[in-house]
């Protein structure tokens, strides 16, 4: 039998991942999405602030014009501190969001495995239809237990007494966000446009662990890679990019429905026929360059820390088990 014969009947591994109990891959998944964002929020501040410049006016502005330019004039007008606004914000919804969209991906998915597939080993299987419905899944218990933070993280994000877009929330922190909102609006304010998070979220996490798992399986299958940093730098990658292009509309979307303080906005929706009304199509991909510019760098970091922090989470677990 030939080297490349015995490659191809070999076993795939299970991998930390799915091995790892369900609090075990929410831990994991929310340490690797809140290392991530330390170095990616100042690009997502200036993401929000692309998105809201022009809403709902035939003239397009250009304060921010790209991404760099965009950090630079945040940073001369506001300092570090402007480019990191909404950073704790950011982080507690990353455990929110990432914990879950990550974390419960691989149990939906060895739960559909099993049921379609019951004689196979199911982290042998790698069914496309499977992996979308689970990324979607994930994502959106991640979409609404994100919700509340994510929309302090836009309101703090879009603040700034230098260039004002869109409407203006000041807040002093994250507590002081939600207890405002809870006051004036109740539980009903906290979840404002978790109809249009649903949507935007579902539709990244639809494209993103799929596209990751299979071009990195793909990647193995054929011996153009082994298994290494490179190979999960490749596949976060083609990722990221799948996801930059999916959500972007959604995103336009969701930060101007979380930014408004009056109900211009009915939803998601009406929205998108407004905003392409008024402002053309493109305006679906306002702050696109910023998105690339942050969802590449995010998801490599985010599945790069994911592969380590489940073989931490893995071996802890493991020696609690052993004693």
């Amino acid at each position: 039998m030939s080297e490349q014969k015995k490659h191809e009947k070999a076993p795939l591994k299970k991998t930390a991942a799915q091995k790892v109990s369900k609090v075990g891959s929410f831990t994991a998944g929310g340490m690797a999405a809140c290392l991530a964002v330390t170095f990616t929020n100042p690009i997502e501040v200036v993401k929000t602030r692309m998105q809201l410049q022009g809403e709902m006016s035939a003239v397009s502005q250009n304060i921010y014009k790209n991404p760099i330019q965009g950090i630079s004039v945040i940073f001369r007008n506001e300092g570090i501190r402007g480019c990191q606004r909404g950073l704790i914000a950011a982080y507690v919804y990353q455990i929110g969001l990432n914990g879950s969209r990550l974390g419960f991906y691989e149990p939906i998915r060895n739960i559909l495995n099993k049921t379609f597939y019951p004689e196979s080993p199911s982290h042998k299987i790698q069914n496309v239809p499977i992996n979308v419905v689970s990324g979607a899944s994930s994502g959106i218990i991640g979409a609404v237990v994100g919700s509340p933070l994510f929309l302090i993280k836009t309101r703090m994000q879009s603040f700034s007494k230098a260039v004002a877009l869109g409407d203006q929330t000041h807040y002093t922190g994250v507590w002081n966000g939600l207890r405002t909102i809870f006051k004036t609006e109740g539980v009903i304010g906290l979840f404002r446009g978790v109809d249009a998070a649903i949507i935007r979220t579902a539709s990244g996490s639809a494209v993103q662990l799929p596209i990751y798992n299979i071009v990195k399986h793909g990647l193995l299958r054929n011996h153009i890679m082994s298994d290494s940093p490179a190979l999960h730098l490749t596949s976060s990658a083609v990722a990221g990019l799948g996801v930059a292009v999916v959500m972007n509309p959604w995103d336009v979307i969701l930060t101007r429905i979380y930014n408004q303080k009056t109900n211009k906005y009915k939803g998601p929706i009406d929205c998108l026929v407004k905003t392409v009304k008024i402002e053309g199509i493109s305006a679906l991909y306002k702050g696109f360059e910023a998105q690339v510019f942050r969802i590449a760098p995010h998801t490599i970091l985010t599945l790069t820390f994911l592969e380590q922090t489940m073989k931490l989470v893995h071996s802890v677990e493991s020696r609690v088990l052993m004693h």
